[in-house]
């Protein structure tokens, strides 16, 4: 169970940097100080993998691997990797409130080429001895990333070789050794991730700040874990999928969400204990202290959309593993805390499954006051074994939301909390989940900023101008901590 607290959204790309995206450097360590005086508990962040389609962390090129633009180059220059003339006169951003992936993939591999350079290489004991621990995933990553950078970084299912793509022996063979340096780069860059990212956390962990970390349900089609494991996916004999993740039209979207994912083969998993996902869930311990788990809806039944289809419309329901996984995750990770993203289209049976689980699921207070029926997300509903949010990286701002929501809706929320002015509906949601009898209490640092939707992270069937909201370094203070901490002790938090 989660002792009664409260944690702070914020991603990591969102930290400020003089570099274009948020770092694993001085801004997340100062972020650590402020939860410290804000008298917060957790850090919930997004998923830290290489981003690939849209930039999103929900597609990411590995469900192990960290995501090279946060290795801090400052740290970089102080470990003698790099020299201050190599990060200057870049151009990281075109704004400085929000990131620019495009010159993040023109610039920031350049640099960190350099830094590999720079280094030992396989020469160098640490890395050595992080290769021997993570080999597994490490070096089918490596190789993925090298061959798709030769082949003009392609998705793995358009390799013009059908050798590589459909991951034979023989081409593994051939393709480790013709681009051996390359395999060296992205093995080194892992190093250098998780080498910053243990120094961060045990900071945090020596403040008292644990972090809550997200995974995806699914992972991407064009990644290492669906090119070197076919066997987990529901693929045709030219590895493509049969059918792909998704949801049906919901609150977000007319049309449904249309993710694209493979879905697994969950027969073929049951048959060998699940052990892909023990392994995944082995990889996400070593980043995270309590583990979000993204649709877990889609553990009860999942929605599979015909291959090729336009949108997710014309899908269907079908089961899945329920408890024969969740059992395998609670006996094997008997001292992780789990959260259920429980959010979506809810049947009596993704209920049963929550609460057999005993998982925590999410309660939202911006989709708690509806008008016209009573929603199940206002905070008298709440039992303690819950997570309250104001809103998620999904949602608008609470700002953002009190401008967009139907008029009664906010009429509702107003009386509600006896609100009589706009200006005030803000810190009065925020204390209403701080008051709730939710175990664990998480707003997003926007929402304390009171920014509006221009802070928006993601607007979910969206592309184009999502996760790229930074944080200005003049944006938090000792004012807003001590504000936030005066909430955290009037209910015991």
């Amino acid at each position: 169970m989660i002792k009664r607290s409260s944690g702070i959204l914020l991603p990591i790309f969102s930290l400020p940097s003089p570099y274009g995206i948020g770092t694993l450097g001085k801004a997340a360590y100062d972020f650590v100080d402020f939860l410290v005086d804000a008298g917060q508990s957790w850090w919930q962040i997004l998923p830290v993998g290489p981003t690939s389609y849209g930039d999103s962390p929900y597609q990411s090129f590995s469900t192990f691997a960290g995501n090279p633009y946060f290795i801090d180059l400052d740290m970089l220059i102080k470990d003698g990797l790099l020299e201050k003339s190599d990060v200057k006169n870049i151009e990281w951003y075109g704004h400085p409130s929000y990131v620019d992936y495009e010159k993040m993939w023109n610039n920031r591999y350049n640099v960190l080429r350099k830094a590999v350079k720079n280094s030992k290489g396989r020469e160098d004991p640490e890395f050595v001895h992080f290769y021997t621990e993570n080999n597994r995933w490490l070096t089918e990553y490596s190789l993925y990333m090298a061959v798709k950078s030769h082949f003009d970084n392609k998705p793995w299912t358009e390799w013009p070789d059908e050798d590589i793509r459909l991951h034979r022996e023989e081409a593994i063979r051939k393709y480790s050794e013709m681009l051996s340096e390359d395999i060296l780069f992205y093995e080194y860059l892992q190093f250098l991730f998780y080498k910053q990212w243990d120094k961060l956390r045990a900071y945090a962990k020596e403040k008292g700040i644990g972090i809550i970390g997200d995974i995806p349900i699914y992972v991407a089609l064009d990644s290492a874990d669906v090119w070197s494991d076919p066997m987990q996916f529901k693929l045709d004999e030219k590895n493509l999928p049969k059918d792909v993740a998704g949801v049906p039209p919901d609150y977000f979207s007319k049309d449904g969400q249309l993710w694209g994912n493979p879905l697994y083969d969950w027969d073929f998993m049951r048959s060998d204990g699940f052990g892909w996902w023990i392994r995944r869930i082995e990889g996400a311990q070593k980043l995270y202290d309590i583990i979000r788990i993204d649709h877990f809806r889609g553990f009860e039944s999942y929605w599979a959309v015909p291959y090729g289809e336009k949108t997710a419309k014309n899908g269907q329901w079908i089961k899945g593993p329920g408890m024969d996984l969740v059992n395998v995750l609670k006996n094997w990770f008997w001292n992780i805390q789990f959260i259920a993203e429980d959010l979506g289209i809810l049947t009596d049976d993704v209920r049963d499954l929550l609460k057999e689980s005993t998982f925590p699921g999410m309660k939202v207070l911006e989709f708690a006051f509806d008008s016209k029926e009573p929603s199940d997300y206002l905070p008298y509903n709440y039992d303690k074994n819950c997570v309250c949010y104001a809103g998620t990286h999904d949602n608008d701002t609470l700002k953002g939301w009190i401008k967009s929501a139907k008029k009664d809706d906010v009429k509702f929320a107003k009386e509600f909390l006896n609100v009589q002015d706009d200006k005030d509906l803000i810190s009065e949601i925020l204390r209403a989940g701080m008051a709730s009898t939710a175990d664990l209490f998480v707003a997003q640092i926007q929402d304390y900023l009171e920014l509006g939707p221009k802070a928006r992270i993601n607007t979910p069937g969206t592309l184009g101008d999502n996760w790229k909201w930074r944080l200005s370094p003049d944006q938090l203070d000792k004012k807003l901590a001590k504000r936030i901490c005066k909430g955290v002790k009037l209910y015991n938090r």
